[in-house]
C-alpha cells in the first residue's frame, strides 16, 4: 500500500471523479465488469479516461489558434518512435499522483497498467524518438504544431533471439486497442499514383497542367493528442491510414471474383501496412516512395484546408506553416506543394516557387553517401508522372543559376544537379530538399561543419548561411522524470523541480559534489536502479548479475559504422587474458547491448550472432568466474530503455569520428549518470566540451586523422600483424571457438576487419582497450566515479530538446510561443467541467 499523505478535499474530488470514470469506461466502451475484466481492459479504461481529459485541453488550443496570430510548425517525419503514452501523459499533465491514488482505490495497480502498455513501433531508432522528444517540447514550450506521419498498421518489428540469430516477428501494436488515438474521416485526403499528366489552357487562356492518376487512395487521419508538460496547449499528431475508395465491389462479387472484389482495399492498405519494407527489391522501393508521397501529400492538403479555413487564398500559406522535413524521406514535399499550388490553386511559377521555399525546412541527418536517398528515374516517373515534370523544371532553371555562378565549371553542375546521370539515372532527393527549402540544418556542431565542408559544400557556397547547426536534444520529461523516477525525486529534493522545464538548473549540482552525503544518495539511485535489473533478469531469465559490477552498455541500431564489434573485440580482449591468467584482479563487467538490424542487412545481423555467440562462451566458462558476463536484450524500445539509460555505468558511443551525426542515446545515458566512453564524432563531442574533458572517457582517431590515414593507404592488416593481443582475438573468433567449432560462421566479420575495414576498427582497437583499462581504474575509485557522474548530469543542460526547439523557433522557423489561458465554467446539466481558451496578451 502507498503511504500517503494527507488528501485534501480538493485532491478527494479530483480521485473520485476519476474512479468514476475508470468504472464508466469499463463498463460502457469496455463492455465488461470488473469480475470479467482482463488487464487490457481495465488498461483501456484508466487511458480513456486520461484522454478525455486531454481533448478539453486540445479543443480548447485549436480554438485559440482560429485567431490565426501563431505560425503553426508541422514537423514531417516518416517515424515517431512516440514510446508508451500512459506514464508520460501522466507525468505532462500532472496527474500522476491522483491517478495512481484513484487507481489504488479501484484495487488496481497503476505500474501494472503502465507496463502493460503496448508500445508503438512507429519507428526504427533515433530519428523517430528524436521526433517524439521535439513533439514534447513544442507542447511544453507552448508552440503550436503538429507532427505529420503514418499509422504503420505493423510497426518496427518485434526481435527475437532464437540460437543467437535474430528474428523478426510482426509488431501487432494495434492488437490490444490504441485509446490514445482519435479518427477523423471527414478529413480524409485523395492521394494518385501513376497515370499522365495533360496540357490544357483554363477560362482565362492560360497554359495549365493536370495529373490524371492511374489509380486514387483515400488517407484517413489518426489525431493522438501531445500535452506538454503542465501547460494548457495539446499539439497533435496526425498519423494518415490508407484505404481504398471504395472498399467492395460488389459487382466482381456478384460473378463470383471473390479476390477482385476486395484487391483495391488490399493494394490500397498495403501502402501503411508495414514500417520500412525491405527495399532491397524493386517492389520494396516501389512501396516506401508510395508511402513518402502518401503522408506528405496528404499532410500539405490537409495545411491548405487548414489554411484556407480562415483564408480566400495560398499567397500567405507561408505565413501560416513551417514546415520541417524530418530527414529526406518527406523530400517530395517540394514538387507536391508545387503542384497543388500550380495545378489544383492555379498559381504560376515564380509565386509558387516563392511560397513552396518560405514555407519548407530540411533537416539532413547523415553523412553516409548510401544513406543520401535517391530514386531510380524510371520508378520515380511511373508513380509520379506530374511531379518528375515539376523536378526537371526546378532542375533546370536551378542549374542555370548555378552556371552563372561558376561558368564552365561542367563537374560542380552535375554535382549539384537533382539528376544523378552518372550511370543509371536517379532523383536525388537530398539535392532537391537544399534547392526547395528556406534552410538546411544539421544535427550536431561536428556534424554541420561537415555538411558545409564536405557533404554539401557545394550547397554552401551557393547559399551562403543557409545551412546552420541545430544540435539535438532529448526530453528531460520521458528521459529522467519518466524513466528514472528515484533520480527524479533526488534532483528534486537537491535544486526543486524547475530543472524539469529549464534543464540548465542542473547546473545547480556542482555545489553538491563534495558533499559526501549527497555522493551516497546519488550511489545508491544507481545501485538501487541496478538492482531493479538483476531482479528481473533473476524472475524472467534466471540470470544471476552482480549489482556491484560495472554495467557497461552499448544499446542503438546495429550497425558496422556503430562499431558494436569492436565493443565485442574488448570482451574478448579480457576473455582471453583471464583465460591466460585466472586469478587476474579486474573490474568485474555486465556488458549489455541491444537493438535491431535492419531485416536485409547481412553484415548486421552477423554482428548480433557473434555478440550472443561470445556471450554463451564466455558466460559459461568457469575461469571467467562471474567476473564478465555479456547480454544481448532482444526487442531493445522505449520501454526498455526507461530501464537500460537509469541503470548504466558507462555509455558507449563509439562509432569512428566523421560517421555519427549527432547521437541522442549518448545525451540520455549522461543525463542519468552513466560516464560516456567516446570518439569525437556526433554530439560526443560538445557533451566532452560541456562535462569537461576529464569526466569522459576518449579515444580514437579524430575526423581528420581518419581521413588522413585513408588517403595515405590505409591497411588494416597492418596493425593486425603489429599488435600480438589483436590477432590472438582476431584468430580466436576465426578458429570457430565462438562458434562451436565453425571456422566459417564468423568469417565474413573477420574478412571485413582484414581486409575491408572502412569503419576502422582495428586502427582505432588499441586506443579503445587502453581508454578501457583507464574507465577500470576510475570505477574502482567510487567517490571519484560519484563526483564524475554527477559532474556529466549537472552540465547536460545544453542537451534538452526544450533548447533545441528554442533554437529551431528562433533560427529557423521565426515562431513564437502561443500559450493558452482557460477560462473555467460549469454546465448544470451535467456538472462537467468547459473551458473557453483565450489567448494571453503577454508572455507567460
Amino acid at each position: 500500500m502507498r503511504t500517503a499523505k494527507k488528501i485534501t478535499g480538493r485532491q478527494r474530488q479530483r480521485i473520485n471523479k476519476l474512479k468514476r470514470a475508470f468504472a464508466y469506461n469499463l463498463f460502457y466502451r469496455q463492455g465488461t465488469t470488473p469480475r470479467t475484466a482482463s488487464l487490457n481492459d481495465y488498461y483501456l479504461a484508466v487511458s480513456y479516461a486520461i484522454r478525455d481529459r486531454m481533448q478539453h485541453l486540445f479543443v480548447n488550443s485549436v480554438e485559440a489558434l482560429l485567431d490565426k496570430e501563431s505560425r503553426v510548425v508541422s514537423y514531417l517525419s516518416a517515424e515517431f518512435l512516440m514510446g508508451p503514452h500512459l506514464h508520460n501523459n501522466l507525468v505532462n499533465l500532472g496527474l500522476y499522483d491522483d491517478v495512481a491514488l484513484a487507481a489504488e482505490e479501484s484495487g488496481l495497480d497503476i505500474k501494472k497498467l503502465i507496463d502493460h502498455e503496448e508500445e508503438p513501433g512507429l519507428g526504427n531508432g533515433g530519428l523517430g524518438r528524436l521526433a517524439a522528444c521535439y513533439l514534447d517540447s513544442l507542447a511544453s514550450l507552448q508552440i503550436p504544431a503538429v507532427g505529420y506521419g503514418i499509422r504503420y498498421e505493423y510497426g518496427m518489428f518485434d526481435q527475437e533471439i532464437e540460437n543467437g540469430w535474430q528474428k523478426e516477428i510482426s509488431d501487432r501494436w494495434l492488437h490490444p486497442g490504441n485509446p490514445w488515438e482519435i479518427k477523423k474521416p471527414d478529413q480524409a485526403c485523395d492521394v494518385g499514383f501513376g497515370g499522365v499528366s495533360e496540357v490544357y489552357h483554363d477560362a482565362d487562356g492560360h497554359r495549365r497542367v493536370r495529373w490524371i492518376p492511374a489509380r486514387v487512395i483515400t488517407g484517413v487521419p489518426y489525431d493522438t493528442p501531445v500535452p506538454g508538460y503542465k501547460v494548457n496547449n495539446i499539439n497533435l499528431l496526425r498519423l494518415w491510414s490508407a484505404e481504398a475508395h471504395s472498399s467492395f465491389d460488389f459487382a466482381d462479387f456478384n460473378t463470383g471474383d471473390y479476390y477482385g472484389a476486395v484487391e483495391e482495399k488490399i493494394k490500397a492498405e498495403t501502402i501503411t501496412k508495414v514500417l520500412y519494407p525491405n527495399d532491397e527489391q524493386f517492389l520494396g522501393k516501389q512501396l516506401r516512395l508510395e508511402q513518402q508521397y502518401f503522408f506528405v501529400s496528404c499532410s500539405l492538403q490537409d495545411m491548405i484546408r487548414i489554411h484556407l479555413f480562415n483564408n480566400d487564398n495560398l499567397d500567405d500559406f507561408h505565413g501560416d506553416f513551417a514546415i520541417q522535413l524530418n530527414d529526406t524521406h518527406p523530400a517530395v514535399a517540394v514538387p507536391e506543394l508545387m503542384r497543388l499550388l500550380m495545378d489544383v490553386h492555379g498559381y504560376g511559377w515564380d509565386q509558387a516557387w516563392s511560397i513552396t521555399r518560405r514555407s519548407l525546412y530540411y533537416t539532413n541527418h547523415t553523412l553516409l553517401p548510401e544513406a543520401m536517398e535517391k530514386w531510380p528515374l524510371h520508378l520515380f516517373g511511373s508513380l509520379l508522372p506530374r511531379h518528375l515534370e515539376i523536378i526537371f523544371e526546378i532542375n533546370h532553371r536551378f542549374l542555370d543559376e548555378v552556371r552563372i555562378a561558376w561558368p564552365g565549371d561542367v563537374e560542380r553542375v552535375r554535382r549539384m544537379s537533382i539528376i544523378d546521370e552518372s550511370g543509371p539515372r536517379f532523383v536525388r532527393m537530398a539535392n532537391l530538399a537544399c534547392i526547395g527549402s528556406k534552410a538546411i540544418n544539421g544535427v550536431a556542431a561536428l556534424h554541420t561543419n561537415l555538411l558545409r565542408k564536405h557533404t554539401l559544400a557545394d550547397f554552401n557556397a551557393m547559399y551562403p548561411g543557409k545551412i546552420r547547426n541545430i544540435t539535438n536534444g532529448v526530453t528531460p520529461r520521458r528521459w529522467i522524470a519518466v524513466s528514472n523516477p528515484r533520480l527524479t525525486e533526488l534532483l528534486k529534493e537537491a535544486i526543486g523541480e524547475k530543472w524539469i522545464t529549464d534543464l540548465r538548473r542542473l547546473k545547480q549540482l556542482e555545489k553538491l559534489v563534495d558533499d559526501s552525503a549527497f555522493r551516497q544518495a546519488w550511489r545508491k539511485v544507481k545501485e538501487e536502479n541496478k538492482r531493479d535489473v538483476a531482479a528481473i533478469a533473476r524472475r524472467r531469465e534466471n540470470l544471476l548479475i552482480d549489482p556491484c559490477a560495472m554495467f557497461d552498455v552499448q544499446v542503438k541500431r546495429i550497425h558496422e559504422y556503430k562499431r558494436q564489434h569492436l565493443n565485442v573485440l574488448h570482451i574478448i580482449t579480457l576473455y582471453n587474458r583471464l583465460k591466460a591468467h585466472p586469478d587476474a584482479e579486474i573490474i568485474p563487467r555486465i556488458f549489455v547491448f541491444g537493438g535491431k538490424a535492419a531485416p536485409g542487412y547481412f553484415m548486421a545481423k552477423r554482428i548480433i550472432k557473434l555478440i550472443n555467440s561470445v556471450a554463451e562462451v564466455v558466460n559459461n566458462d568457469p575461469d571467467v568466474r562471474d567476473r564478465l558476463k555479456v547480454f544481448f536484450v532482444p526487442n531493445y524500445n522505449v520501454k526498455i530503455g526507461h530501464i537500460v539509460y537509469p541503470m548504466a555505468d558507462l555509455s558507449e558511443q563509439i562509432s569512428l569520428a566523421g560517421m555519427e551525426a549527432s547521437g541522442t542515446g549518448n545525451m540520455k545515458f549522461s543525463m542519468n549518470g552513466a560516464l560516456t566512453i567516446g570518439t569525437l564524432d556526433g554530439a560526443n563531442v560538445e557533451i566532452r566540451e560541456e562535462v569537461g574533458a576529464d569526466n569522459f572517457f576518449l579515444f580514437g582517431l579524430t575526423v581528420e586523422e581518419g581521413m588522413e590515414l585513408q588517403d595515405s593507404g590505409y591497411s588494416s592488416m597492418d596493425y593486425y600483424r603489429n599488435n600480438d593481443e589483436l590477432k590472438e582475438v582476431v584468430d580466436l573468433i576465426a578458429s570457430g571457438h565462438f562458434s562451436h567449432g565453425d571456422g566459417e560462421l564468423f568469417r565474413p566479420v573477420v574478412d571485413s576487419l582484414l581486409h575491408d575495414d572502412r569503419y576502422m576498427l582495428l586502427a582505432d582497437y588499441q586506443d579503445y582497450i587502453d581508454c578501457q583499462q583507464r574507465v577500470s581504474e576510475v570505477f574502482a575509485d567510487k567517490e571519484r566515479w560519484t563526483r564524475m557522474s554527477i559532474l556529466n548530469v549537472a552540465r547536460m543542460g545544453k542537451f534538452s530538446s526544450d533548447r533545441s526547439i528554442s533554437d529551431y523557433s528562433q533560427k529557423i522557423w521565426s515562431v513564437q510561443p502561443f500559450p493558452v489561458e482557460l477560462e473555467w465554467q460549469r454546465i448544470p446539466e451535467g456538472g462537467v467541467l468547459f473551458n473557453r481558451a483565450r489567448k494571453k496578451t503577454t508572455n507567460p
